[in-house]
């Protein structure tokens, strides 16, 4: 009796792209921490830093692609999840300042003193501890999108409609997160960081260790998308994506099932959010943005919604872009990224990594058929 064999639930593609992201961060913390900084291989430590932060950014575009690309579940606010995530690492590094900030107080953070806080607010205990920090990273972002996912998915707010509201939600947090008597330092938000886990944050090792640590939750999240996908339970999320009545027909509950997938990517955006605020030294309300969640839409859009690295290529390409570019002409780039994005959406609808994938199968799906039609030599008579 002959058994099937199953697909891998991690293709050799992601295996690929897992080995050369892992590679290349290796390449460039020891290019980092052993040459010196005249020799020709060295890559400063400000490269580092940017590189880490466009990591950060790639996770989050992985975790938009989990909803956007795999459930059709189009997203305005994931910014918000990331900001969140942000907020409670630098929530930790503040309390890591104590006696050494401008005020020397030893438990109430600088902004506090600065309002004449009496004491600390509640919701800041238990963050002196690390621990505690990284359940925060997951469970606010986590909490946040179960509460709005229960209520909009159980009331079946799809399409245009569920992405103005993830849109006001950010928004409203962004105001909220303005004014000071929310805690969180009001417009200039959690800075001036000294270490963390007693490391100083500052130093060329503390940077290349974050910068390891992006690289490597990168990789986990890929494979964490790829395996999703290529499971029955990815062959659901695909099959809401493109037919969800058909697919509660069929007795499944679409609204569980999106709000499952919805609150994991807010926990994957949380964990972005946590290890960006130390490689750039601040977290303020302007992360919750709106613009900066239409920015994520537009990474991955560029590298190819519904594909595993994709969105994490688009990441790359449009910060690199956007570095390159505002130090150039600063006041064209938006002009520069809305008019990427509408040619993208016009030419290249499935994205950079899509639509080279689709032009690869076509390439492979027409070969056989070329030599099959091919003319056979016919026998003499």
């Amino acid at each position: 009796m002959s058994t099937q064999m199953q697909p891998a639930l991690i293709g050799r593609g992601t295996w690929i792209a897992v080995a050369l992201i892992g590679l290349a961060a290796m390449l460039i913390v020891l290019a980092n921490l052993a040459t010196a900084p005249g020799s020709p291989l060295h890559v400063p430590n400000h490269i580092v830093a940017l590189m880490g932060k466009f990591l950060c950014y790639a996770m989050l575009a992985v975790s938009l692609n989990l909803v956007w690309g795999y459930c059709g579940i189009l997203s305005l606010g994931h910014g918000a999840f990331f900001a969140l995530g942000g907020y409670a690492m630098g929530m930790y590094l503040m309390r890591q300042i104590g006696t050494r900030g401008v005020y020397g107080h030893p438990v109430l953070p600088d902004f506090m003193v600065f309002l004449d806080y009496q004491q600390l607010p509640w919701f800041w205990t238990g963050f002196d501890q690390f621990w505690f920090a990284a359940l925060m990273v997951m469970a606010v972002p986590g909490l946040l999108a179960f509460i709005f996912g229960w209520f909009a998915f159980r009331s079946r707010v799809s399409g245009v409609y569920l992405s103005i509201i993830t849109q006001a939600m950010t928004y409203a947090l962004l105001l909220a997160f303005f004014r000071n008597d929310m805690g969180f330092g009001g417009n200039n938000g959690l800075t001036d960081f000294k270490d963390i886990l007693g490391f100083d944050i500052q130093a060329r090792e503390t940077r290349a260790a974050l910068f390891g640590l992006s690289a490597l939750f990168l990789c986990l999240f890929l494979m964490l998308v790829a395996a999703i996908s290529a499971s029955r339970f990815g062959k659901v999320l695909v099959a809401i994506r493109d037919a969800e009545s058909r697919t509660r027909f069929l007795g499944f509950r679409p609204e569980n099932i999106k709000l499952f997938v919805w609150t994991l990517s807010a926990m994957m955006a949380g964990i972005a959010g946590a290890l960006y605020v130390p490689q750039v030294g601040i977290i303020n309300p302007g992360e919750f943005a709106p613009a900066n969640s239409i920015e994520i839409v537009i990474w991955t859009a560029v590298g190819g919604r519904g594909t595993i690295v994709g969105p994490a290529i688009g990441a790359f390409l449009v910060n690199g872009g956007k570095s390159w570019f505002t130090g150039l002409l600063p006041e064209y780039w938006l002009f520069v990224l809305g008019a990427l994005f509408v040619l993208t959406t016009l030419f290249l609808p499935k994205g950079m990594v899509g639509t080279l994938s689709q032009w690869a199968r076509q390439r492979r799906q027409s070969r056989p058929s070329q030599g099959a039609a091919a003319p056979q030599p016919q026998a003499a008579e």
